[in-house]
């Protein structure tokens, strides 16, 4: 498994930011809307310092795609930070999301008078179900809604009529992953674009945390007998189930690795979620050290560099 983070992150992107910063002051609340599969790698790491004192609405989206068990374990963590309320939610119930505006109005109650609405900002990664929620709210189509990612490209500003205007920002998937991890989760989740990592990586590294974490659904969906020991066994097996064969008999690895992702993705192995609040912990650690480690490495070649140029001088 290769340790690279990805560098994914276009132009629009960096505006999105820009303009996140600009409306900020002027909002009361976030909704902040992650995959309740993956809540840390599709959680935006700049809500933490850009938000100061705001209330924050994080929706587990897809919850009816993620471990329930697991899930709960995510809502009790996250609202462990300060002014987070977490909600798992599905839009599949429509009657899940027109909750929202309720609990929009217990999170700011100051703000809750007939003279003024509530403003609140709305975000999310590429293919979260942003959208969905957006229009699901006003009642009507005004977000595009779309399986590719990055469907929405400029800010928009809608009012809902009941006392809450919502601002939408664009689909960003942040500066760059710096958590190997989470890459890969983000595409075994369609996150990010098929085409952004190797599909066959992508595979194996959700065929290696599947038999490690669901051992049973895995064997159930694929009517194995034994368990594979190994994430390429697994592929094989598929493969073979599924006749992603190439002549000669050898396995299509590609195809087996689009039938293993197409099935999890579409919810057909079961509510398998890839990753816990103890993993995010760990995890975080080894980014920090990882960040720390890179930083000081700079640090030494601008000194380095400093002192070459100042060398030349005298």
């Amino acid at each position: 498994m290769s340790g690279k983070g990805i560098h994914w992150y276009p132009g629009h992107m960096h505006k999105a930011r820009k303009e996140i910063e600009k409306v900020l002051p002027q909002v009361d609340l976030i909704i902040e809307v992650l995959d309740a599969r993956i809540p840390y790698s599709s959680e935006n790491p700049m809500i933490q310092q850009l938000r100061g004192d705001k209330p924050c609405i994080k929706l587990l989206n897809k919850s009816d795609l993620a471990d329930p068990e697991v899930t709960a374990q995510w809502i009790g963590y996250l609202e462990q930070e300060q002014g987070v309320k977490a909600s798992a939610i599905t839009t599949l119930q429509s009657a899940m999301v027109k909750k929202i505006p309720d609990l929009c109005r217990k999170l700011v109650p100051h703000r809750d008078t007939v003279e003024k609405d509530i403003r609140t900002m709305i975000m999310g990664i590429p293919n979260v179900g942003k959208s969905t929620i957006i229009n699901t709210l006003a009642g009507r189509v005004i977000a595009k809604t779309g399986n590719e990612p990055a469907v929405t490209k400029a800010q928009q500003r809608i009012n809902l009529r009941n006392g809450i205007v919502l601002s939408d920002t664009p689909g960003i998937l942040w500066p760059k992953v710096d958590n190997p991890a989470s890459s890969y989760r983000l595409a075994v989740t369609g996150a990010i674009k098929d085409t952004a990592m190797e599909y066959d990586d992508v595979a194996m590294f959700a065929a290696e945390y599947f038999l490690e974490a669901y051992p049973e659904e895995i064997c159930k969906r694929y009517n194995l007998d034994e368990l594979p020991r190994q994430d390429i066994e697994l592929l094989e097996a598929i493969g073979r189930r599924h006749g992603a064969l190439r002549s000669g008999g050898t396995i299509d690895y590609h195809k087996a690795s689009e039938v293993l992702l197409h099935d999890y993705r579409s919810g057909k192995i079961g509510q398998l979620t890839l990753e816990t609040p103890a993993m995010a912990e760990k995890e975080k650690i080894v980014v920090a050290e990882m960040i720390a480690i890179k930083e000081a490495e700079k640090k030494a070649k601008d000194e380095a560099r400093r002192k070459k140029h100042s060398g030349k001088r005298h």
